[in-house]
């Protein structure tokens, strides 16, 4: 009894740990990213003033109305030389919003220096300083991760920032080092991404090294068939204009984008199989293969159709605004969806198949292992 009690205490004081640390992590963020404009080689300053000065009303050649507003503002400069002067800003908009928007007293914003009136200086809008927004949607994304998954969501948000870490590396090695092969990069990037993800998450487990198995399986069976595929289609159909400015074999970059978008879907799929047959074999020691064999069959049916339509939906939807801007301009139908979709497609395509292969492998996999376990017992 007293070592249970012991146990609990610790784990309490273990959490109470962790919250504090987070706490700490919270405010220091948001008091540091409303105080980092010495940390920026842009020259940032926050509207104090605004006017509308100028509305006009237009129509373009294919009958579009909108309306164009003129804005001046009066800025404070927040960091460089300058600190603490005034700055006049010009700013044009429209009530679409589509290439603008509006500025409002608060807004920090990049301006570059154009002359200088006295004490007042004359600049222009660069950009919009925007890095407490995107922290904020960060914190809100950690918590709700920490809420809905407690100790696994914590090991979830270490897994994200180690794999972002090792991408950025492994981009950053083959930018500087022409010599470096992208596919073999993507390929060691692979085998970090499945170990680390699921290690982490899941922990070191019979479930975990058959999702693990499952995951590299399927994702090289998968690809092999693609590049097969394309090989003897010699990539009729795949409009790579999107690439027209990369300096480096377009076709290589596009295989290795193929084998990082496939990955997180064929993870998906395996973890999910893994954990649920492992779950049956826990409940249930004298289980029949062929009853795992069915409940898999029965589990990989339901998940197929809905993770493949989410990777569909997710390739697809980048597309959509240069889709409309193509039919808008009366570009055929068919050729507009051949330029902005081609890619896409093959990129949905591919994910597809690899959730597809990795119902039965995952279901093979997971049932060696259960049956190794079993043997064990």
């Amino acid at each position: 009894m007293n070592r249970i009690t012991h146990v609990l205490k610790n784990t309490a004081a273990s959490k109470w740990v962790v919250y504090s640390i987070l706490a700490i992590c919270f405010v220091s963020s948001i008091l540091l990213v409303n105080n980092n404009h010495s940390f920026y080689d842009r020259t940032i300053a926050q509207v104090t003033k605004n006017e509308v000065v100028e509305t006009t009303d237009v129509t373009d050649m294919h009958g579009n109305e909108d309306t164009l507003f003129t804005q001046k503002l009066e800025a404070n400069v927040k960091n460089g030389k300058e600190k603490g002067k005034t700055i006049l800003l010009n700013n044009e908009y429209s009530s679409s919003g589509a290439y603008d928007q509006q500025y409002n007293v608060g807004n920090e914003l990049f301006v570059s220096i154009d002359s200088t009136m006295g004490n007042e200086l004359v600049g222009s809008i660069t950009d919009v300083k925007r890095d407490k927004y995107v922290l904020i949607v960060a914190w809100i994304f950690v918590f709700v991760l920490l809420i809905v998954g407690h100790k696994q969501g914590l090991l979830a948000i270490v897994s994200f920032a180690i794999n972002v870490m090792i991408l950025s590396l492994a981009l950053d090695i083959y930018v500087k080092y022409y010599d470096v092969s992208l596919l073999v990069v993507c390929g060691v990037c692979i085998l970090l991404f499945t170990a680390i993800s699921l290690l982490l998450v899941s922990g070191r487990s019979e479930k975990t090294y058959a999702a693990i198995a499952a995951t590299l399986i399927a994702t090289v069976v998968s690809l092999s068939i693609v590049s097969f595929v394309i090989w003897i289609t010699a990539g009729d159909g795949l409009r790579y204009e999107e690439m027209q400015f990369l300096t480096r074999p377009y076709h290589t970059i596009f295989m290795a984008g193929l084998f990082i978008g496939s990955l997180g879907a064929i993870m998906d799929v395996a973890i999910t199989m893994s954990s649920s047959l492992f779950a049956l074999y826990e409940r249930d020691r004298t289980i029949s293969v062929k009853a795992l064999r069915k409940s898999g069959i029965d589990i990989g049916k339901d998940i197929m159709g809905t993770i493949t339509s989410i990777l569909f939906f997710a390739y697809i939807s980048g597309s959509i605004p240069m889709l409309i801007l193509y039919l808008k301009n009366a570009s055929p139908v068919g050729f507009a969806l051949s330029m902005n979709l081609s890619l896409e497609l093959a990129r949905a395509l591919a994910g597809g198949i690899g959730i597809v292969l990795t119902i039965p492998i995952g279901l093979y996999i997971t049932i060696f292992f259960i049956e190794r376990k079993r043997a064990r017992a």
